[in-house]
Formats: C-alpha cells, sequence, structure tokens
C-alpha cells in the first residue's frame, strides 16, 4: 500500500522548524514500521494521486489560504475513491469553524460565538455589551495560525471596524468574547488517535502577546490530567471526530467549566515530542484505521 503523508509548499509564510521536525520525525517511525510512505504537498499538479490507496493530512499549512482548491482537491480524492484520513466529509466540515455551531446545538460547551456572515456590516461595538467584557476576539470563520485574528478594545475598535468590514466582504467571521482565563491558566490542547486519549498540554502565549502558537513565541507544558478532564474532552471527538486518525481538542476553564476553542481535525500540530509513547499510539491508531 502506498500512503502519502501530506503537507504543502512552504513557502516561508507558516515556516516552523518545530512542525518541520515533528513530520520528518513521524515519517521516519513510520517507515520503520514498515510502512511504504512519503511526503506529498497536497496540490502538487505533478502527482497522480491514484498511485496512492491511503493519503494522511499531515500539514497542508496553507490550506485555509486556498479553501476552494482544498475543497476542490477533496472533490478530487473522493471521485478516485482514495481513502483521507481524516474521513473527507469530516474535513469538510472542520474547515469552517461555524462547526462551532453544531457542537453547541449537541448540548456541548465552546467558547460564546456570534458569525458575521460576508457582504454583513457590523459595529464590534456592539459586542462588549453583547458579551459582558471589554476585549474581543474576531476571526476568519476559514483560517488558522492567527491569521487576520484581531483583539479588540475600546481604544482600538474603530480602527479594527474599518478593517473588518473590508475583509468582511470576501469571508465570514466568528466573534468571541476574549477569554482573560487564557492569558492566566493558558489554553488545553487534548490530542487523541482513534478516539482514544494520548496526551496533552497546555500552551501559553509570551508575554504581551494573546497568541499561543508556538511561531508567535508560545510555550508549551505537558500535563497529566485527570480522568474527569480527559472524559470532558473526549465528549467532543466521540461525537464530532468518528473514525478520526487524530482530533485536537483545544479549549480553556472557565469557572471550573471548559469551553471549547476549536475541534482541531485537518492539520493540527499533535507535539509528539511531549509524549514519549504518542508515535507508537499513532502507529496503532493508524493501523487500526488502514
Amino acid at each position: 500500500m502506498n500512503i502519502a503523508l501530506v503537507t504543502y509548499l512552504d513557502k516561508g509564510a507558516y515556516d516552523s522548524t518545530t512542525v518541520e521536525n515533528e513530520d520528518d520525525k513521524l515519517l521516519n517511525f513510520l517507515k520503520k514500521k514498515g510502512l511504504n510512505i512519503e511526503k506529498v504537498i497536497w496540490n502538487d499538479q505533478q502527482i497522480n494521486w491514484k498511485d496512492y490507496s491511503l493519503a494522511i493530512l499531515k500539514s497542508p499549512w496553507d490550506y485555509f489560504d486556498l479553501i476552494e482548491e482544498f475543497y476542490s482537491w477533496l472533490n478530487h480524492l473522493e471521485a478516485k475513491n482514495i481513502k483521507l484520513l481524516n474521513p473527507i466529509g469530516v474535513v469538510r466540515w472542520n474547515a469552517n469553524k461555524q462547526y462551532l455551531q453544531e457542537i453547541e446545538a449537541a448540548g456541548l460547551k465552546i467558547t460564546p460565538s456570534f458569525f458575521i456572515q460576508n457582504k454583513e456590516s457590523v459595529n464590534l461595538e456592539h459586542f462588549f455589551e453583547k458579551f459582558n467584557t471589554n476585549k474581543l476576539i474576531v476571526k476568519p470563520c476559514v483560517s488558522g495560525g492567527a491569521k487576520n485574528t484581531f483583539k479588540v478594545t475600546v481604544d482600538n475598535v474603530n480602527k479594527v471596524n474599518q478593517k473588518l468590514n473590508l475583509l468582511i466582504q470576501d469571508e465570514d467571521f466568528i466573534i468571541q468574547p476574549f477569554l482573560p482565563e487564557i492569558l492566566k491558566n493558558g489554553e488545553w490542547s487534548f490530542i487523541f488517535f482513534n478516539g482514544a486519549y494520548s496526551h496533552s498540554l497546555i500552551k501559553q502565549a509570551k508575554p504581551g502577546d494573546f497568541r499561543v502558537q508556538p511561531a508567535h513565541g508560545g510555550s508549551v507544558h505537558p500535563q497529566k490530567p485527570g480522568e474527569e478532564l480527559i472524559a470532558i474532552a473526549q465528549q467532543y471527538v466521540t461525537l464530532f471526530a468518528k473514525d478520526c486518525l487524530y482530533a485536537r481538542v483545544d479549549g480553556t476553564f472557565v469557572n471550573g467549566e471548559f469551553l471549547l476553542m476549536e475541534l482541531e481535525l485537518i492539520e493540527p500540530f499533535l507535539f509528539l515530542n511531549t509524549e514519549p509513547e504518542s508515535y507508537e499510539r499513532y502507529y496503532k491508531a493508524l493501523a487500526d484505521l488502514m
């Protein structure tokens, strides 16, 4: 079986040696397990996808910049009956953050969210009162890596309003209250392989920033949560990540209650280096799904 470990054409926009090392280390580990696997750029026009029986999404980090092309690529794989992990239907659903509404409708907790459709006009001042906060986070519904993400306060709201009303002509946005708990306590990530818990960590932003991604100076702190916390994260995976090779549940605790920020099912960094058994767990999950 020929397997493609799907990555992207690196032009430096999302460069991170940490991410690069995870891809290479995972690739080498899976090769040592006897798998016929190689890295493949998802939108490389020279690739004949019929040469592969299985494609594994690992780091298509530019998919949100090329979302229509990405959707067409998914359609192509589906038409050629090429198995994708995670499943094509799940990936389509997860590409747009409006999926959060479906998770909330299922009775699971999410960060309070309001969605603005493209072509609408918006005045962010109204949302300070709506969310009972003095800070907002605004980001595209299709995005990653903190792209076009704004931290909004009363001091910059007029400036962000101007930028947002231009950007919203082309895409949908999500508005959320800024959660100070992220700065104080960090953002949790729970990683699962084929529905089974593997490991977790807390990501914290560097002083003076609100972005927890390592590419923006954030730090990572491995955790050993109790069964109760794992069970909370498990609910999201059980309901919305069926047959997924991997899932990352990101959120924070507010007044003792876990609020989901994102359910990452397309290209999350898996922090495999923080847990010695993670590579073996990944392989076992893959073997069960192949």
